[in-house]
C-alpha cells in the first residue's frame, strides 16, 4: 500500500525546489511527473539556487564557470514568480529543462526566451537575468529549501508533510508503476527516524528522453 493509498486517496502535495541547470534535478522533476500520474500527490516548485549554495566555496574552474553562468536562469525564474506567482515555475521550469538539457541548447538569453514564450510569460522577464533586483526573493525561496535539509547537499529538495530531503538522484528517471515504487520508498526511508543517507557511486550520466514530460 502507497502512502498516498493511506491517506485515502487526498492529493498530498509535494514541494521541489529545483536549480533550471542542474542535470540530476532535471531528472528527478522528470520522475515526480511520472509519480503525479500513478499516485495521489501534486508537485509545488520553488526556486534554489547553486551559485547561492556555492558562494564562498573553493570549487574548480570548469564548475565556478557553470554556477557563473546559472545566475542568469534562476533570476529569471524567480522574477516569473514574484510578477506572476508560483503557478508558473513548473511550465517554465520544464520549457527552461527542455532546451537546457534534453536539446543541449546554450544557456544564453535567446534559450530563455524562448522559453519564456513556450511558457506563456512575457519576454521582458529575460532581463532579470542580468540584474540583482530578485535576489532577495531568490535566497528566501532557497533558504526556505535548504534549511529543511542543511547545507552540506545541494538540489533537489523535496519536502512532503513534514518530511524533507535531497535526492534522490536518478537516471534515466522512472516512468509508470516503477516511479510510484520509487516513491513509496523514498518515502519510507525518509520517514524513519534517525535515518540520514543511503548513497553508491553514480556509474552513469542523466539518460535524458526524448520528450519531457509535462506538469
Amino acid at each position: 500500500m502507497s502512502a498516498g493509498e493511506e491517506r485515502d486517496g487526498d492529493v498530498v502535495p509535494v514541494d521541489f525546489w529545483f536549480d533550471p541547470v542542474c542535470p540530476w534535478a532535471w531528472m528527478a522533476s522528470r520522475w515526480l511527473l511520472e509519480v503525479e500520474k500513478v499516485r495521489p500527490i501534486t508537485p509545488r516548485w520553488h526556486v534554489m539556487s547553486l551559485s547561492v549554495l556555492n558562494e564562498g566555496r573553493d570549487l574548480p574552474d570548469d564548475y565556478r564557470a557553470l554556477l557563473d553562468d546559472a545566475w542568469g536562469p534562476v533570476r529569471v525564474a524567480i522574477a516569473a514568480e514574484q510578477r506572476f506567482g508560483s503557478d508558473v515555475l513548473g511550465p517554465l521550469y520544464t520549457a527552461l529543462g527542455t532546451r537546457l538539457h534534453n536539446r543541449k541548447e546554450p544557456r544564453s538569453d535567446d534559450t530563455v526566451r524562448a522559453a519564456l514564450r513556450e511558457a506563456g510569460l512575457p519576454e521582458d522577464l529575460a532581463e532579470a537575468a542580468r540584474t540583482d533586483e530578485f535576489d532577495e526573493a531568490l535566497r528566501r525561496s532557497h533558504h526556505d529549501g535548504m534549511d529543511r535539509v542543511g547545507y552540506d547537499v545541494g538540489t533537489p529538495v523535496i519536502s512532503v508533510e513534514g518530511m524533507s530531503f535531497f535526492g534522490p538522484v536518478v537516471s534515466p528517471a522512472p516512468k509508470g508503476e516503477a516511479a510510484g515504487r520509487l516513491w513509496d520508498g523514498v518515502r519510507l526511508v525518509a520517514g524513519t527516524d534517525g535515518f540520514f543517507e543511503l548513497k553508491r557511486s553514480r556509474t552513469r550520466e542523466p539518460v535524458f528522453d526524448d520528450e519531457a514530460g509535462r506538469p
